[in-house]
Parts: C-alpha cells; structure tokens; sequence
C-alpha cells in the first residue's frame, strides 16, 4: 500500500517515486517492530530488491555500447569507476568506513537507489546498515531532482548539442527517471541519448557489484560471513542482459519484466522506509551529506571535461 501510494504521488504531481516512497514508509517504522509484521517487510527489504535488480538486467544488450562509441563508452565507464573509487578513498575525511563510500560512491555513479540497494545486499553484516541505506536512498534521490533541474542548464551553457547533452546527462545524473525528465526537457533526441547512455551506466552495477563483492569475500576470510562470489540476482541480471542481447526476449515480456522490476524496487525501497528511525536518521549527520554532494560534483565535473574535450 505504501508502494501504491508513492506511485500515486510520482504518476499525479511528478514526485520522485523512490524519494517518496522511502518518506511515506519512515511513519511506519513501528510496524517493523511488530511480530505479524516484521517478516513481511524484512523479505520486501531485500528479497523484493534482488528480484527488482535482477530483473533490470531485461533492459541492457550490447547494442548500448555500440550505439554510444567506445570514446564515451570509455568515459562513462571511467567515471564509474573513478567516482566509487575516490569515494572509498575520502570516506574517512568524512568520519565514515570505506563500506559506507562503497554504497555511496555506488549509488553516485551507477543509477541512484538501485545501486545503493543492490551494493547494500552484498556488504557484510554491520550496525547501522538500514540506517545508512536509507540516508543514501534519501540524499542521492534529493540530488538527482536538483541535477534534474541544473544539469540541462549546464549543458546549454557550455554549448553542447543534443548528442553531447545527451552524453553529459546520461552519464552524471542518479536515477533513470530523472534522467529521462532532463534529457526530455532539452529534446527527443537528447532525451534518448541520454536514456541510452544511463542504461549503459546500468549495465555496470552487474561487474561493480561483483568485483564488490570480490574484495569483501577476501577481507572479510577468516573473520565472520562471507559474501557470495555471485550473488544469484546479479547471475540472472547477466542472464537477462546476454539474452536480450541476442534478441531472445519478446518485447512484450521486455515490458513486463521493467513494469514488475519497477514495483519490486519501489516496494523494496518502501519496506526500507518502514525499517528507518527518524532518530537513527539524523545520527548519520551532515558530514555524510557533504559526502555525497561532494561525489555528485565529482562525476559531474570528470564528464563535463570528457565530453568537452572528446566532442
């Protein structure tokens, strides 16, 4: 119900739905508590995640690449990268661990909510885990609106066409939704670069997650869980990549498999709300925030040049 009423919001007035499903489920944070609640949103938190991510796996192929040209593939990939990079490495100038600039940086450079959720499900076991993720969900979502709204600004600014504002926006701005609205706002071929290039960003949360959680398998040996090497949502992510590759899924269950990896993100996020304290909220404090605007105008400035010297 509170997924239904975050779609409702988003489908009415154009509210981002994840932001506004993580806010309506936070009034509900006692229901997390209660014993004929709990499992139900304990298996929509991370169960309905995995399937949601899983499933986006539909929306990716080959051809993405293709489409854009290795130049940009190669900056887009290289601002994912150096952007989780550089977020691991200044998260203890910010007072945080490197798990907390993983799910961050993650969040920052591949596709918003998403990402931080599917980050979060591979990290180990620690205090304060739903708290931080749903900071993350919180702020990353606020600042994707905000570049929403600039980033097109910037582009006419530094004179780029609808192929290169394409290029800017796809690769900078945190969620698929948003990006779409800005792509959209400038023109239609922009709107579908830009839908085409953020796509290919989310083609990177499979090998990102991964390689995650490669490394935490190997720091966490001897020493409590470990990671799996393949967490099995992001085989089936692959999966579903390397078949619609090949052309091998109608487009009917193309549409069907975004429609309920949409519901399963957003009521995934929803139950995230419905486990968050207010109070624990606020502990995370403003530190984290500069964190992640401080990502945010990374990635923006390492494409901004990129596109400026490759176009």
């Amino acid at each position: 119900m509170v997924a239904m009423a975050a779609q409702f919001l988003s489908d009415q007035y154009g509210a981002p739905v994840m932001l506004m499903a993580i806010l309506l489920g936070i009034p509900f944070q006692f229901l997390s508590e209660e014993r004929r609640t709990a499992p139900g949103i304990a298996f929509a938190s991370r169960g309905l995640l995995r399937i949601g991510v899983a499933l986006l796996g539909a929306r990716v192929s080959i051809e993405m690449v293709q489409q854009i040209g290795s130049g940009f593939v190669g900056l887009v990939a290289l601002g994912v990268f150096l952007t989780i990079m550089a977020s691991i490495a200044i998260a203890p100038l910010f007072g945080k661990d490197r798990l907390f600039g993983f799910l961050t940086g993650g969040a920052v450079a591949i596709c918003g909510a998403s990402a931080a959720m599917a980050i979060s499900a591979v990290l180990p076991k620690r205090d304060h885990a739903e708290r931080d993720l749903a900071f993350t969900v919180i702020t990353v979502t606020v600042l994707s609106t905000i570049t929403m709204i600039v980033y097109p600004i910037l582009a006419q600014r530094f004179g780029f066409d609808a192929w290169h504002s394409g290029i800017f926006l796809g690769g900078t701005i945190h969620d698929v939704a948003q990006v779409v609205g800005a792509g959209y706002s400038l023109s239609d071929e922009t709107g579908d670069v830009s839908t085409l290039v953020k796509l290919f960003r989310v083609t990177l949360l499979a090998p990102v997650v991964f390689m995650g959680a490669v490394v935490l398998r190997r720091s966490v040996r001897g020493s409590g869980e470990r990671p799996r090497l393949v967490p099995g949502f992001i085989l089936v992510f692959l999966i579903l990549a390397a078949l619609n590759s090949f052309h091998l899924i109608p487009d009917s269950w193309k549409e069907l498999a975004d429609h309920v990896s949409r519901a399963a993100l957003v009521t995934a996020v929803a139950a995230v709300g419905m486990k968050t304290s207010l109070v624990k909220l606020r502990d995370v404090g403003g530190a984290a925030m500069a964190m992640l605007v401080t990502q945010t105008v990374f990635l923006a400035i390492l494409i901004l040049a990129g596109v400026y010297l490759l176009r």
